[in-house]
């Protein structure tokens, strides 16, 4: 069985997105890199359900399953695009946060309203609804991965990507609580968000250190 030290990390955050109400029942999918090959979530199957030796290898630059024989996430093509357009991606993680998709039934772009926000999000992206497991939604995603590193799926749920699984998690994680956040100031008034201005100074910060520090807090 190759790449066990993916399995397993993908063993532990399929458990974390389940405990934090992130998915429900056999919702969302998640995957990560290594080399040519990614490993994804089998269909059919609760994030917390899967073992290691059964995420599903697929060759990235052919999509052949090269390992079990389980059928792959129906969002394969979702992840594989993905990882095709962006090289250095190296983790998916799809998930259906009741917030984020509230949001998106009212808005579309998230404004940056907290320092965290800006300095482990960015700007997040929008994808107005798809139809889930289509060739469409897949190449809407992966014409948004160069482009923002958290992308909310109208009327669906959240795609977020990281250089690993743990920032990837963390995103998903600050994007709920960005969308949270928002409602709750939008149902008692106008909300206060950052300026670009703002936004940019956060950037500007030593950026690296910064986001290393509040990752290394969130553990």
């Amino acid at each position: 069985m190759q790449n066990m030290d993916t399995r397993n990390e993908l063993c532990k955050y399929a458990k974390k997105i389940v405990d934090q109400g992130l998915v429900v029942g056999p919702g969302g999918n998640i995957s990560a890199r290594a080399g040519d090959k990614m490993y994804l979530s089998p269909s059919g199957f609760a994030l917390e359900e899967i073992k290691a030796e059964e995420w599903v290898e697929v060759d990235i630059p052919s999509g052949e399953i090269t390992d079990n024989g389980y059928r792959p996430s129906s969002e394969v093509l979702m992840h594989l695009y993905g990882y095709r357009e962006n090289p250095n991606m190296q983790a998916m993680v799809h998930t259906h946060p009741s917030h984020c998709i509230a949001f998106t039934l009212i808005a579309e772009e998230l404004p940056i309203m907290f320092p965290d926000q800006a300095a482990l999000v960015g700007r997040t992206a929008y994808i107005p609804y798809v139809i889930p497991t289509t060739d469409l939604l897949a190449d809407a995603v992966a014409a948004k991965v160069n482009e923002a590193s958290s992308i909310l799926l109208g009327n669906h749920g959240l795609v977020t990507t990281g250089k690993n699984l743990r920032e990837a998690f963390y995103r998903t994680q600050v994007v709920e609580e960005s969308a949270k956040i928002y409602l709750a100031a939008k149902a008692a008034g106008t909300p206060s968000v950052l300026t670009e201005e703002e936004v940019d100074a956060i950037a500007a910060l030593e950026s690296e250190d910064y986001r290393i520090q509040l990752l290394q807090k969130m553990k």
